[in-house]
């Protein structure tokens, strides 16, 4: 079973000898070792690069035990290049070496070398590495499958593949799960012990576990809604009592983000022209592992489709805000929210995300916060009903959700 991931493939044919060391950053399984060894291997291939030239090392291979030893990587990497023609060095599981971050360093100043690694546990998924190599280090962060990537593979009609997504998620590996007790057993034990692990291992601090649980819990049960720390420490407070502090909570969703379980969203004032600190929302990163925290209970379609949205637009390479308007209703200071505010370079779009607009109150309630931005970037409603795009007397556009997740130009109507 083929995967196409065709855009990562070309962030990295983007990133060829710049100069940098091409860290490929996400969630473990999501597919950061069969995108290098694999897909961008076969790239090297097809565009005439002789096998001799592309050194591979996967050091969670029992065979490469001996190449985990920093100086042993540098000799073995320097007595395979025998000419000046370009070498493209590729390493999974760079923490498995000792001193890797000096390895890499040192592997910058082999002039005819282009260097790309992946790494994954607790030492290498946070964003810490991408510090370290602030200015030397270029990262392309790789997603779960989205829906697209997911049903080029799935067997069987899209409406299946919808259900099969929006319950499971996008981990590849999901694909291969032929009953559902496969796919939520495998998704439960990633989060337990893959992700949970790779937290506990990485903060040894951490003193009560439960606190780690009860809290990942609460970000489920709340995803998509505004919240902050405070608000959440007098949610342990009022519900479970007990006293968390904001500041521990805020630690503990920092370490939930640097892991890439969660994405931290922030408000932002459209009129103002200014961010609002609190509150914000929180997003997962994959449905699937949010749902099997919930051990699949709570998969209310209209917050894992706007979920899921966020993604989108995360792969697709866009800034992500929640917005914020304001509008004077009869003397009084009304704020009406926007889903997301998504921007990429001069390009910016107005995005609601509604299950269905069945009618004409529930129409004019979704439409309302949009009527309410007096700009000129373009205004978008992405609907759960199987619709075709269209444009309403207000210039609001409607899209389809199929379309807009299946058709990477789809808000380039």
């Amino acid at each position: 079973m083929e995967i196409k991931r065709d855009h990562y493939l070309n962030e990295l044919i983007s990133r060829e000898n710049n100069g940098l060391i091409k860290i490929i950053t996400g969630l473990r399984r999501a597919g950061k070792s069969y995108l290098l060894f694999n897909i961008f291997y076969r790239y090297l291939l097809d565009k005439g690069i002789d096998k001799s030239h592309i050194i591979d090392v996967a050091l969670d291979d029992r065979t490469n035990k001996e190449l985990r030893n920093p100086d042993n990587m540098l000799k073995y990497v320097k007595e395979k290049i025998i000419d000046e023609n370009q070498y493209y060095i590729l390493i999974d599981e760079v923490q498995l070496m000792s001193e890797f971050e000096d390895v890499l360093n040192s592997l910058m100043h082999i002039k005819n070398a282009d260097v790309y690694v992946t790494g994954s546990n607790s030492k290498f998924l946070s964003t810490d590495v991408i510090t370290e190599f602030r200015g030397r280090g270029d990262e392309v962060h790789i997603y779960p499958l989205s829906f697209k990537e997911f049903v080029s593979a799935y067997k069987g009609t899209i409406y299946q593949a919808w259900d099969d997504y929006y319950n499971y998620g996008g981990m590849p590996f999901i694909l291969s799960c032929d009953t559902k007790k496969k796919k939520e057993d495998y998704v439960k034990s990633l989060f337990e012990k893959v992700y949970i692990s790779d937290i506990l291992e990485r903060h040894s601090k951490i003193k009560n576990r439960e606190e780690i649980d009860e809290l990942l819990d609460i970000l489920s049960s709340s995803v998509g809604s505004l919240t902050n720390p405070l608000k959440l420490a007098n949610t342990f407070k009022s519900e479970k009592n007990k006293n968390i502090s904001d500041k521990t909570i805020s630690r503990y969703i920092n370490y939930f983000e640097d892991s890439f379980l969660i994405s931290k969203v922030k408000r932002y004032d459209i009129k103002g022209k200014r961010y609002i600190n609190a509150p914000q929302k929180y997003y997962f990163e994959d449905i699937g592992l949010r749902n099997a925290r919930l051990n699949f209970r709570q998969t209310e379609e209209s917050h894992i489709m706007e979920n899921i949205i966020y993604n989108e637009l995360k792969i697709r390479g866009y800034n992500v805000d929640v917005g914020v308007v304001e509008s004077y209703d009869n003397s009084a200071i009304k704020k009406y929210e926007i889903d997301f505010i998504a921007t990429q370079g001069d390009n910016k779009y107005y995005i609601q995300s509604v299950l269905d607009m069945n009618n004409e109150e529930k129409s004019k309630q979704e439409k309302r916060s949009l009527l309410n931005v007096n700009d000129v970037f373009k205004k978008i409603i992405i609907v759960k009903d199987d619709v075709k795009p269209r444009r309403d007397e207000n210039g609001i556009i409607i899209i389809g959700l199929f379309n807009f997740l299946l058709d990477e130009n789809s808000l380039n109507l």
